[in-house]
């Protein structure tokens, strides 16, 4: 492996510019939310179509999940400021094309979704949209680049809390947007929004002056790449296998958690009811940037996920409002504390210039499996688990677990589900790739910093610079 990458160490002066880094993409992503929330709320409002809004929400995933690797290979090929403008010009130029495009038919036109104009309008705001998973990609480096290794866990709280407040913010605003000002005006205030965010990122230093290029040459975009620096760690495919699986026991909630809320509540509280309980986003989020992830985050990350399976087998035990409520709000604490867990054991145990990708291939095969999942459980639940439970047999199997109520079918899915997750945490307590990981993460150097401190006592800036022996030794095994 050859290199040309050379940092400044992380300290005080680059965390300023983390944090800068960190406000302008919350910026940026609250924008594209916004907007993509809008697409969906005034996709359904205009056509009454269901099958409409699940193509464009099935179709973001999809495209979530192919384009991860190569996201992930072009953020380890240029520098991190360059990706993050890349991606927010072709943001911006989609949402431009997007205006045009509204102002050019009527709106009785583009709301046909049985004709072309309607999906071509869609699919530029699909872009935008997916695109901008290419910035939190290279943020989850910047994370490495710019901030000290033991302050790394904090920060990636932080990342969690600013995906929270997108969550939180375009939840309520997207519907009040479209409600009170109508699609063409939210397009609007996209296009400002995401400008502003691209002229502000212009003028914020991320001190990188040069590319890291992996053994000698360009890589390709693709496989070829990411599984060498996957499985040179030890558990580190496991890992992400795992968290695959908890996306698939995600999929699940993802698809029956609104027909189950709307079953405790009128759709317009189950509204206000996600903007509060999003607030978890931010708590947990908050709660990792104050008090970190421990010494072993992978440990903290299978704790995390068996609160997680033994939430999802009581929030919905008896359809009672405040349960739930309270047991959303509980989830959504502990998702950002998982993802920061993830993200940090990833910083940690791959070199710096392969993180684009490991980082992409984890997206798009998390990314893919929840709605797998989603589109497997809908049908189940609805034509087994839900008339099952409303059956004799069922009441008499279930109810003294569950109790009675119109969404027991639901109930039944929330629990199988999360005792299968269960289940698959206990086991992988015991496993051999927990503990190698585990031992991976407490052998690993903190890669910036020991790299700037080899480069400082040899004075070569220009050639292939050694993190540690332990990091020559995972580059080895990738060659």
């Amino acid at each position: 492996m050859t290199t040309e990458h050379t940092s400044a160490l992380p300290g005080a002066r680059t965390l300023r510019n983390f944090y800068q880094v960190l406000v302008n993409t919350a910026v940026a992503n609250v924008t594209s939310s916004y907007l993509w929330w809008a697409l969906t709320f005034w996709a359904y409002l205009e056509t009454r179509s269901v099958l409409a809004t699940a193509i464009i929400g099935g179709s973001y995933m999809l495209l979530v999940a192919v384009f991860g690797v190569g996201f992930g290979v072009l953020v380890d090929r240029m520098k991190k400021k360059a990706v993050m403008v890349l991606s927010s010009m072709v943001t911006l130029i989609a949402y431009l094309l997007a205006g045009a495009l509204y102002l050019s038919f009527p709106e009785s036109v583009l709301v046909n979704w049985g004709g072309p104009w309607f999906w071509v309008f869609a699919g530029v705001i699909l872009i935008g949209g997916v695109v901008e998973n290419l910035r939190n990609i290279a943020l989850s480096t910047t994370v490495t680049l710019l901030v000290p290794a033991d302050r790394r866990d904090r920060a990636n709280g932080l990342v969690g809390a600013v995906h929270g407040i997108a969550f939180m913010v375009t939840s309520v605003f997207s519907g009040l947007s479209i409600g009170l000002l109508g699609m063409g005006w939210t397009v609007v205030i996209a296009i400002v929004a995401t400008g502003l965010a691209l002229v502000h990122l212009l003028f914020v230093p991320i001190p990188e002056r040069g590319i890291a290029h992996v053994e000698g040459g360009p890589a390709r975009a693709g496989f070829r790449g990411v599984i060498p620096a996957v499985v040179a760690v030890p558990g580190l495919l496991a890992l992400i296998l795992f968290s695959t699986f908890n996306n698939l026991v995600g999929g699940v909630f993802m698809a029956l958690m609104d027909p189950y809320g709307l079953t405790l509540f009128d759709v317009e509280i189950w509204g206000i009811v996600l903007g509060i309980t999003s607030f978890g986003f931010i708590i947990g989020g908050a709660l990792v940037a104050k008090f970190g992830l421990g010494k072993n985050p992978v440990r903290t990350l299978l704790l995390v996920n068996i609160g997680i399976a033994l939430l999802g087998m009581t929030f919905a035990i008896r359809e009672v409002w405040w349960l739930y409520a309270l047991g959303i709000l509980v989830f959504m604490c502990l998702m950002p504390i998982a993802e920061a867990s993830e993200q940090t054991i990833v910083q940690r145990v791959v070199p710096f210039e392969k993180q684009g990708r490991v980082f992409g291939f984890a997206a798009s095969i998390e990314s893919a499996a929840a709605p797998v999942s989603s589109f497997l459980v809908g049908p189940i639940a609805q034509f087994w688990l839900i008339p099952y439970m409303q059956t004799d047999a069922g009441s008499a199997t279930w109810g003294w677990l569950l109790g009675a109520g119109e969404a027991r079918g639901i109930a039944l899915a929330f629990v199988g589900a999360s005792a299968l997750l269960l289940v698959v945490v206990l086991l992988a307590f015991v496993s051999k790739p927990y503990r190698a990981l585990s031992r991976a993460y407490a052998e690993a150097p903190p890669s910036i910093e020991a790299e700037a401190e080899h480069e400082g006592r040899s004075g070569d800036t220009g050639a292939a610079s050694a993190i540690s022996d332990a990091g020559d030794d995972l580059r080895s095994s990738v060659r």
